[in-house]
């Protein structure tokens, strides 16, 4: 099962009202772990950074000037996902993002599965923090890394979070299955040891006690049989 985290950094909150996609990362995983494939780049918006955004995730005018534009990426983006599976927190923010910035480059659009992780998080711990943050600090994650957000080292994380939604990795599955040398997904014979049938016959001894206890009840179901 091969399936893609991804990340989004935008001037704003809507791409209704003109605002554009600056930064994506997408983090490849096979099988609910990392491959160690990774896509990401910057555009260049073709507007200005709002200082909201820009307080948000720190990419300035300047640094985004020289980028290239969304529509110069978006086959590599495109490619690299494939007919994944994509996983993102608050995943209706990035896709519908994306969406716009391939229709508007002309591009077909996105027709992937998605996992919301952010709804993940709150099925499974209602009530709860959801947050990236938060789900980082409930499961361990380091965050020390995270002084501003970005959508690479965001992606990073929302990997492992996802791991940990989906159960956690098994390392002793897999050595269970197979050892040094073996052909991967080919199961190893599990090798069972024979033991002689438990006995089930009550012993004498057994009976005597049982006999004698018996005869110290009143009115009881063995007494009358």
């Amino acid at each position: 099962m091969r399936e893609i985290v991804l990340d989004t950094e935008t001037t704003g909150l809507d791409p209704a009202d003109g605002h554009r996609v600056v930064e994506v990362a997408c983090v490849e995983l096979a099988n609910l772990l990392p491959t160690g494939r990774e896509l990401h780049f910057y555009c260049n918006p073709e507007r200005d950074m709002p200082e909201e955004a820009r307080a948000v995730h720190g990419l300035s005018d300047e640094f985004l000037r020289d980028k290239p534009r969304f529509a110069e990426q978006a086959d590599r983006l495109v490619e690299f996902m494939q007919d994944a599976r994509l996983i993102a927190h608050n995943a209706d923010f990035d896709v519908r993002f994306l969406q716009a910035e391939l229709r508007h480059c002309a591009r077909p659009l996105l027709a992937n599965g998605v996992v919301d992780t952010l709804q993940l998080a709150r099925r499974k711990f209602p009530g709860a923090g959801a947050s990236l943050d938060a789900l980082c600090r409930r499961f361990g994650i380091d965050l020390s890394e995270r002084t501003k957000h970005g959508a690479l080292i965001d992606t990073r994380l929302l990997a492992k979070v996802y791991l940990e939604l989906m159960g956690g990795q098994q390392p002793d599955l897999g050595l269970a299955l197979g050892g040094a040398g073996s052909n991967p997904g080919e199961a190893r014979p599990i090798r069972r040891t024979h033991r002689p049938a438990r006995p089930h016959a009550a012993l004498e001894s057994e009976l005597t006690a049982h006999r004698a206890l018996i005869a110290t009840l009143t009115g009881s179901l063995w007494s009358a049989s």
